[in-house]
């Protein structure tokens, strides 16, 4: 049976922080491909909202000191009011707080009890002491078992992909206070994965082949491990009652009911919500999300649904994006680094340059970066020259020397016109499968591609020379073309689609007029404008200034991750004799480096003392000893004194004020080196950048000025 519906969703974003633009590429994917289906005339509804339960936003609420529901009430409009501005158009707009997602979401557990799918079990739960509170898996850190990500979390590890136990972690760690976390056993409800996994399998083997590759990937990953029961109920104030004998006090784990939330919104805003979420032979589900998400969405989401008996609707179809980093890093709102929502509204560039960049730049097969230069560049090279031009030159030779209205082309049609419907003909084509298959990156670029085959054949026809054969033909072929246009480009900037529809006085456009020379000889047009501004050569440099919290990119100390240590143990190396191994304490965790001091120092003396390493230098191996991170000294002559840090805790980073650090993973002498350490007045400088200091004190060491820091 065909599925004549499709309903659409994003991954709803966590309300406890602005969104960023990485956060905006699925949701503006979603609204993308919502209205190529409108424009088809495909009944279509988009589903958007915000995540709202579990202990992240009970941590938001004690940070701010609000209640949880203020945290969410707050933030909520905050999204909404970003989501507006971007021009993204749900159908149905809401949050998973609410009443219809509670009650959907119960509904939903006690089918999966009545059905055998719930089992009852222990947990330890991690308790931080200082805190007092139980933690949520992602407000633990630690080493991932797998991979040996350091800042993995305690539901998932985001280098890898890898779904974890907080317990999994290699020293563990409190987000909030650094403290180490003790586990305590909890009485927890289970869903029965192992029991559902049969329909589960059957299911995917259907469903998957229009998912894109990185869901079919992690997806066969997880079934190839063989499902767990997965807990799905916590220790929380803030979420939705379990409606069980013996539980109460407990809530559902976010997990379980945020994406039944998608559900939940839709009856929130839709009397005939079941003809949209229990019609699954005639309603095609594609969801948008990013690879963090894969698994709940093509395991855990379905396993619920199937496990009920109910017939919702299932995925049908997957669109996964990579992730989008910001100038080389990460996007971080505590540090001031990247572009969130607010900082788009606040700066000037309209909605629409935005939607292009982050499309045309989609990480669907890779992650890509946000880059302020790159954004310059495509709005003048691409958006400036290529089509603006095209729909400027265009218009603007009709209304001068045509009167304002399509000439009638010539009967019979120049060589250059054959060639150009020939290329138009088949660039539709190629769109309309890009469109199809959701790979919107590459419909956009080919969009962009006819844009500049429309401007090759202006600049080849020469209207402003030719004969009125040529010209006018021209003309005609090009305005339709806009027409084209800006029906394609509508789903990716719809300002800006609009804004070629009015000059052409175009009402009511669809998909279906694509290729269709629809204006016809006489039709008038409006007083032509320029659709976009040429960005200034110092544009990227005020916007990086702006959002990298005043940090000048490019500077080398950006990438170095330096901390404070204590060192606990010094040892003689066994076969170098200017050489001591420390064992020394970052706070979290312990570490061996190997460093030569010795000759300079007794092996007591050091013990105890707060030194500065380099956290992230690539590890060596020194005469058959690994080392694990680099102190630094400087050397004068014959003196050598440490970098101390007496007043800081060990583990607390150390930086310059200024310099934003989005450390790299690993970094190698040679990079380190680039920083250029060296005293100047009794401090540490990095390029004439500093000083060096922590959140306890201004390090200081007393050395001559000029003296290099290693």
């Amino acid at each position: 049976m065909v599925k004549n519906k499709v309903l659409v969703t994003s991954a709803l974003p966590y309300v406890n922080n602005v969104p960023h633009l990485g956060n905006m590429v699925c949701v503006l994917s979603a609204d993308v491909y919502t209205r190529y289906l409108r424009l088809r005339k495909i009944p279509v509804i988009y589903v958007l909202g915000t995540d709202e339960h579990g202990t992240t936003t009970e941590t938001r609420a004690i940070k701010e000191s609000l209640t949880p529901r203020e945290v969410c009430d707050k933030y909520a409009k905050i999204h909404k009011k970003i989501y507006d501005w971007f021009e993204c158009s749900p159908d149905c707009w809401g949050r998973s707080s609410s009443k219809e997602n509670a009650e959907l979401s119960q509904d939903i557990f006690l089918k999966l009890a009545k059905n055998g799918y719930i089992k009852e079990g222990e947990v330890e739960q991690a308790w931080c002491p200082s805190c007092k509170r139980f933690l949520s898996d992602r407000y633990i850190l630690g080493e991932c078992p797998f991979c040996g990500y350091t800042s993995a979390r305690g539901d998932q590890c985001e280098k890898c992909g890898k779904l974890l136990e907080p317990k999994q972690l290699v020293n563990p760690r409190c987000e909030l206070c650094s403290g180490t976390p003790v586990f305590k056993n909890s009485k927890h409800l289970f869903i029965d994965l192992p029991k559902i996994e049969p329909k589960l399998r059957e299911w995917i083997a259907k469903s998957e082949k229009k998912w894109s590759l990185n869901a079919k990937t992690m997806t066969q990953a997880w079934l190839k491990e063989g499902l767990l029961p997965r807990c799905i109920t916590r220790d929380l104030q803030w979420g939705i009652p379990v409606p069980y004998k013996g539980f109460e006090g407990k809530v559902f784990y976010s997990w379980f009911d945020a994406p039944i939330a998608y559900i939940g919104i839709t009856k929130e805003n839709l009397n005939e919500w079941k003809d949209w979420w229990l019609n699954s032979s005639k309603v095609r589900l594609v969801q948008f999300m990013g690879k963090d998400n894969i698994p709940f969405h093509t395991i855990l989401f379905p396993a619920s649904l199937i496990g009920s008996g109910d017939d919702y609707t299932l995925l049908d179809e997957i669109s996964v994006n990579e992730y989008l980093n910001y100038e080389g890093g990460m996007f971080s709102k505590s540090k001031g680094v990247g572009v969130f929502g607010d900082d788009a509204m606040e700066s000037k560039v309209p909605a629409d340059i935005y939607r292009y960049y982050l499309m045309v730049n989609r990480p669907e097969r890779a992650d890509t970066e946000f880059s302020w230069q790159d954004f310059k560049d495509k709005n003048n090279r691409e958006l400036v020259a290529n089509l603006g031009n095209l729909v400027y030159r265009t218009l603007s030779f009709i209304a001068r020397f045509r009167n304002g209205e399509l000439p009638k082309p010539a009967e019979s049609k120049p060589n250059d016109a054959h060639k150009f419907l020939e290329q138009w003909k088949l660039s539709l084509g190629r769109i309309d499968e890009a469109m199809e298959a959701i790979e919107l990156k590459k419909a956009l670029r080919e969009i962009m591609e006819l844009s500049s085959l429309g401007n090759w054949y202006f600049q080849t026809s020469e209207p402003w020379k030719s004969g009125p054969e040529v010209a006018d033909t021209a003309l005609y072929l090009l305005a339709n073309l806009l027409k084209d246009l800006s029906i394609l480009l509508f789903p990716f900037m719809p300002k800006s689609a609009e804004e070629i529809q009015k000059q052409l006085q175009l009402k009511e456009p669809k998909w279906a007029d694509l290729g269709k020379l629809s204006l016809q000889p006489g039709d008038k047009i409006l007083e032509p404008a320029h659709m976009f501004n040429k960005m200034e050569d110092n544009f990227p440099d005020i916007m990086r200034a702006k959002h990298s919290g005043q940090q000048q990119a490019a500077h080398p100390f950006s990438k170095i991750d330096l901390r404070v240590a204590e060192i606990l143990e010094v040892r003689e190396h066994p076969s170098a004799n200017k050489l001591f191994i420390e064992k020394i304490s970052l706070g979290t965790e312990t570490r061996q480096i190997v460093s030569g001091l010795r000759g300079y120092f007794n092996a007591d003396e050091l013990v105890g003392k707060h030194i500065v390493v380099v956290a992230n230098l690539e590890p060596a191996v020194l005469r058959g000893e690994k080392s694990d991170g680099m102190l630094l000294a400087a050397l004068s002559g014959k003196d050598l004194k440490l970098v101390l840090a007496p007043k800081s805790k060990p583990g607390e980073p150390v930086g310059i004020k200024g310099i934003i650090q989005t450390p790299a993973k690993i970094v190698n002498i040679s990079e380190f080196k680039e920083a250029e350490l060296s005293i100047n007045g009794k401090q540490v400088y990095s390029k004439g950048k500093g000083p060096l200091q922590s959140a306890s004190e201004t390090l200081a060491i007393d050395m001559s000025d000029g003296t290099s820091v290693s």
